[in-house]
C-alpha cells in the first residue's frame, strides 16, 4: 500500500533547488584531520592555497587540536594515576590541572615560535619568508603528534605517543611547498628546523624545568595575528607571551644580515677550545676536544674539557651558535624567572644582568650545574661535583664573559 504524505507550503521547492544541508559543529576540523593524515599532499596543496590569518589559524586549529594531549594527560592523571610495580599514584586535582595548563600554554607558545623559525630560515634554503604561510606549516604539521595525544589518557598507552612522528613526514611535505623551497633543498631545510627548534627547546626547557605548576594570574590570548597575554608563574616571574613578537625581531634581523651576505660566523672550534684553562683551582684539566658544523649556511662550534681532583670534577662546555644564537633571545623574551626548593637543593633560572642564567645545586649529593648564554650566542656551562656553586660560577667566569661579549658584536 501506498503512503501520501501531505506536501505544506513550507516543503514546496522549486525544481532544481538544492537543500542547503548544515554541517555540524567540528566536521570542517575532522574532515581537515582525515584529510591532512591519509591524503596529506593533496591536502597541502589546498592548504597552500587558502587565505587566512594567523589568529584564525590559532582559534580554529592550535587552540582546539593543541589541547588534546593537555586533557588526555589531565584526565588519564586524574582517573587512572600512575602506576608502577604494584604501586598507584594519583595527583590532587589541582596538581593535575596545573601541570595540563602548563602544557597547554607552551603547546601554543611553542607552535608561535616554531613558525618563526620556519620563516626566518626560508630564505636560506631557496623559500620565501611568509609569516602566514609558516603559521601554517608549525600548525597544521603538528597534526599528528595532538591526535596521537589521546594515549595520554591512559597512562600505560602513553608510549604510543610515538606514532605522533608521523608530524614529521608532514612538516617534510608541507615545509617545501608552502615556504617555496626547492624540492631538492627540501629534507636540509626540514632538518635544520628541526634542529633549531631542538635549541630553542633546550633555552626554553632550563627556563621552564623548575615549574610544578601553572595556577592563576591572567591568561594567553590568541588575538589578530599575534599572541599577547601574561600568564604568572609559582616561584616568581612570569611568562610573557607578547614579547615573543619582539623577540622575532632579532631573529628577522639575522636572517636579513644573511641574506645580505653579512653571514654570522663561529668562532673556530680551535680558538674556542683555546678559552678554555688549564685548569680551575686545584683541579688540573684531564681531557679537552673541540668540533664545528654547518649547515645550510647556519653553523657553530663546540668546545669543552674536563677537570679533576680526587673526588671533584667539573666538566666545562663552551659553545657558539653564531646566527642560531638569535634564538638564544626568546629565553630572555618569555621574561621567566622561576625557581623551586627540594629538601637538599634547588633549582632556578632567569634573567640576571642582562643574561639568560640557569643553575642546579644539590647540597647532599654536592653536585650541581650553571650556565649562562653571552651575547645572546656564546653559552657557557660547568657541571659536576664540587664543594659549592660557587665553584661552577668561578669555572664559568674564568672563561672570560667580557672577552665573549665582545666577539659576539
Amino acid at each position: 500500500m501506498l503512503h501520501y504524505r501531505p506536501i505544506t507550503k513550507e516543503g514546496m521547492k522549486m525544481s532544481g533547488e538544492n537543500e542547503k544541508i548544515e554541517s555540524p559543529p567540528g566536521a570542517g576540523i575532522i574532515e581537515r584531520v582525515k584529510r591532512i593524515l591519509i591524503e596529506p599532499k593533496s591536502e597541502w596543496a589546498k592548504i597552500d592555497e587558502e587565505s587566512s590569518s594567523i589568529g584564525e589559524i590559532f582559534r580554529g586549529w592550535v587552540l582546539v587540536l593543541g589541547a588534546i594531549p593537555s586533557v588526555a594527560s589531565f584526565l588519564g592523571a586524574v582517573l587512572f594515576g600512575y602506576s608502577a610495580l604494584g604501586f598507584t599514584y594519583r595527583p590532587s586535582l589541582m596538581s593535575a590541572a596545573g601541570s595540563a595548563v602548563t602544557q597547554y600554554v607552551l603547546t601554543i607558545v611553542g607552535i608561535f615560535v616554531l613558525s618563526l623559525i620556519i620563516d626566518w630560515l626560508a630564505p636560506r634554503f631557496g623559500g620565501t619568508s611568509n609569516r602566514v604561510q609558516a603559521v601554517k606549516v608549525a600548525a597544521y604539521s603538528a597534526t599528528a603528534g595532538w591526535i596521537a595525544g589521546i594515549f595520554a589518557l591512559v597512562p600505560s598507552l602513553a608510549m604510543l605517543s610515538i606514532l605522533g612522528l608521523y608530524s614529521l613526514y608532514l612538516l617534510y611535505l608541507g615545509l617545501p611547498r608552502l615556504m617555496k623551497a626547492p624540492q631538492d633543498k627540501a629534507l636540509s631545510y626540514t632538518v635544520v628546523t628541526i634542529v633549531a627548534a631542538i635549541v630553542l627547546a633546550v633555552i626554553v626547557g632550563a627556563a621552564t624545568a623548575p615549574v610544578a605548576g601553572l595556577f592563576g594570574g591572567g591568561g594567553a590570548r590568541i588575538g589578530s595575528g599575534a599572541l599577547s597575554g601574561t600568564v604568572a608563574i609559582p616561584g616568581g616571574g612570569s611568562l610573557d607571551v607578547g614579547k615573543l613578537e619582539e623577540a622575532s625581531k632579532g631573529l628577522e634581523a639575522a636572517a636579513a644580515g644573511m641574506q645580505g651576505g653579512g653571514e654570522v660566523k663561529a668562532v673556530a672550534p680551535e680558538a674556542l677550545q683555546g678559552l678554555l684553562p688549564d685548569a680551575l683551582g686545584p683541579l688540573r684539566r684531564v681531557s679537552v676536544s673541540s668540533s664545528g658544523a654547518n649547515a645550510g649556511g647556519i653553523g657553530g662550534s663546540h668546545a669543552e674539557a674536563r677537570y679533576e681532583n680526587g673526588e671533584h670534577f667539573i666538566a666545562l662546555e663552551l659553545t657558539d651558535m653564531a646566527a642560531m644564537g638569535a634564538l638564544a633571545a626568546l629565553g630572555g623574551a618569555l621574561n621567566v624567572q622561576s625557581s623551586s626548593q627540594t629538601e637538599t637543593g634547588y633549582e632556578k633560572a632567569g634573567t640576571v644582568d642582562g643574561r639568560f642564567v640557569s643553575e642546579r645545586w644539590d647540597n647532599q649529593s654536592l653536585d650541581g650545574s650553571y650556565s649562562v648564554v653571552v651575547g645572546g650566542r656564546f653559552m657557557i656551562e660547568a657541571e659536576g661535583s664540587v664543594p659549592s656553586i660557587d665553584v661552577l660560577k668561578q669555572a664559568v667566569n674564568t672563561v672570560g664573559i667580557a672577552r665573549l661579549e665582545a666577539l659576539a658584536r
